[in-house]
């Protein structure tokens, strides 16, 4: 573990020696994230809408007690969704799909010796291939998280409203009410450290990739498990840390 933590911080820091022209790291990190980012949209979408309509009809189905005002649905749907929900669930969705995606491309190309091409054409393959990646994840990530919250409030509300466990009233006085703006910055930070995690993981198990078809298949299943599991280790220490 410990050789295999050492060999990750020197490949991390061969991609800031030698680096491309700024012009060829803009071009290539605005392809990386339109990869990452405009694709995963959908699935995003999909995801967070759906968890916040679940959440807040599970939360209404709990709270029978009359006391309880119903505006408290709001509430907690809001603050699940700001400090958890969207950016932990929507990286572990992003971790499936562009960490997989990352480190098969990677792998794909280190056995087919294309790597081993543009070394020998004196370009450096980890500033080339990899930084762009790393960029493109920590820019489009708390975008996506962004989306993630809107979408999830929203779901919350048309759960909660079309099947009649609240008013609109209700809801919207919830999502309102003891409102933190410093939890959204919490939030976006969690989202930049679980885009390197995941970019930066899944960049190093595709770009060490031996073998052939089978291992790049075996890559890109470790970078996804390993990514997971970072993300779940780094959400508990940022909300330690930072909460």
């Amino acid at each position: 573990m410990v050789k295999t933590f050492g060999s990750f911080l020197l490949f991390m820091q061969s991609m800031l020696f030698r680096k491309e022209r700024f012009a060829v790291l803009w071009k290539r990190t605005i392809d990386e994230c339109v990869l990452i980012g405009i694709d995963s949209v959908f699935i995003v979408a999909i995801v967070s809408a759906f968890i916040g309509a679940v959440t807040c009809v599970q939360i209404a189905y709990n709270l029978i007690n009359p006391l309880i005002p119903k505006s408290t649905i709001g509430y907690m749907v809001r603050e699940m969704t700001i400090l958890e929900l969207a950016p932990t669930i929507t990286s572990i969705v992003l971790a499936g799909k562009v960490g997989s995606s990352i480190a098969g491309g990677l792998g794909t190309m280190r056995i087919t010796e294309q790597v081993s091409a543009l070394e020998v054409m004196g370009i450096n393959s980890a500033s080339y291939l990899v930084l762009p990646r790393i960029i493109a994840s920590m820019v489009m990530f708390p975008l996506l998280v962004i989306l993630a919250m809107a979408l999830s409030i929203v779901g919350g509300y048309l759960a909660g409203t079309l099947s009649g466990a609240m008013s609109a009233q209700e809801y919207i006085e919830g999502i309102r009410t003891d409102f933190i703006p410093y939890n959204i910055a919490f939030a976006l930070i969690k989202s930049v450290v679980f885009a390197f995690l995941v970019s930066a993981i899944s960049s190093f198990k595709g770009y060490y990739t031996e073998g052939g078809a089978l291992e790049v298949g075996a890559a890109s299943t470790g970078a996804v498990t390993n990514s997971i599991i970072a993300i779940l280790l780094a959400d508990y220490a940022l909300a330690a840390i930072l909460l």
